[in-house]
């Protein structure tokens, strides 16, 4: 299938479809085909800006299209269910953004469809595809560390809390947790090999909601935003969670905290060396009976730009080429369950086994 392009539809045109869009942009395997979105004013934007002819509000009347191979979806959370299903069911080929859903029973459906129609659904775990997971993992596969036992993850914003769709839980399904937590815990659960969670101990703090009386502007801000957005998700979370192989993570993640900068690391910690991405790949062993820092002279900085750049390629390598799929259904799903867990674990004041 190496001359064949796919023709690639996009589910919901906000903030994040744009690196999606571009990505498929720089693949010359790929022809960007059409766009889906019930805001007509959105739609109408992007469209103009890429330059699509196809426009549709209605997400079944795009899937309707029978030349269509495939399609991202980008929307809210609580509609990555049903508009993947609705996808895969159509016969399409499936990038669904991260959380995989919002409730573990809907990410189950959706991997049910995939299954049945016998089509590609990937999950947008992005940092599996960042320069700094491969340095990382290149390390990992030798068994620089020994056995990694414990990590840590924090993705901490001061003012970060996104507006518009993101406060509301109806439809984001929860706060940092579930937007930026995900990310973190995916990615250390990959990197320590991907072990089975067993028990969970969480909270969660609504103090500081979406800072709305500061005049700081945010960093980043949801296209969905509006003057009277609700805003009923926590703004910080942190929890523990237990693995089969005896391993834990510790995690912390907020949209709001009084902080004086903020937080993006990952830490790994083994029985011959650690590991610290923030934003630089550092590593912590003993050469020769005395304890060393090792800093590579290639860079390790995350590329933003290169993540979704290598999500894309890889989601077009799968289909096309029947390459074996890096973020799967099933890793979805598994995140799903701990997120619920630390949400339940947060809700009842106890650990939660799983």
């Amino acid at each position: 299938m190496a001359d064949k392009k796919l023709k690639i539809g996009v589910i919901g045109v906000g903030n994040i479809s744009n690196e999606h869009i571009q990505a498929y942009l720089n693949n010359p395997r790929v022809e960007l085909y059409a766009f889906c979105d019930i805001d007509e004013r959105q739609l109408a934007i992007m469209a103009e800006k890429y330059g699509v002819t196809r426009t549709f509000t209605d997400k079944d009347e795009m899937l309707a299209l029978p030349e269509l191979d495939a399609v991202s979806v980008c929307t809210w959370n609580s509609q990555h269910a049903p508009c993947t299903i609705a996808a895969l069911n159509a016969g399409k080929h499936v990038l669904c953004e991260k959380p995989m859903a919002t409730t573990v029973e809907d990410a189950i459906a959706m991997k049910e469809a995939a299954d049945k129609n016998g089509k590609l659904l990937q999950i947008g775990f992005v940092r599996r595809f960042g320069n700094d997971c491969k340095v990382l993992q290149d390390f990992i596969s030798r068994d620089y560390f020994g056995e990694i036992y414990f990590a840590k993850a924090a993705y901490l914003r001061r003012n970060g809390n996104p507006m518009g769709w993101f406060g509301d839980k109806s439809r984001s399904g929860g706060g940092p947790l579930i937007d930026l937590g995900v990310h973190v815990i995916d990615l250390t659960r990959y990197l320590m090999g991907n072990p089975k969670p067993v028990s969970v101990f969480g909270v969660t703090f609504k103090k500081l909601g979406n800072r709305s009386e500061l005049k700081d502007k945010k960093a980043y801000v949801s296209v969905s935003a509006t003057d009277h957005d609700i805003c009923d998700v926590e703004d910080m979370a942190c929890a523990m969670v237990r693995y089969d192989n005896g391993a834990v993570l510790s995690v912390e993640t907020s949209f709001s905290l009084n902080l004086k900068k903020e937080v993006g690391t990952i830490e790994l910690f083994g029985t011959k060396g650690g590991a610290k991405l923030s934003p630089e790949l550092e590593m912590y062993t003993e050469i020769n009976g005395y304890m060393a820092d090792v800093n590579l002279c290639t860079p390790t900085a995350l590329s933003f730009d290169g993540l979704f750049q290598g999500e894309i390629d890889h989601f077009v390598e799968c289909i096309l080429d029947g390459a074996s799929c890096r973020a799967p259904a099933e890793d979805g799903i598994m995140i799903m369950r701990i997120l619920r867990a630390i949400y339940e674990s947060a809700e009842t004041g106890h650990e939660v086994l799983l």
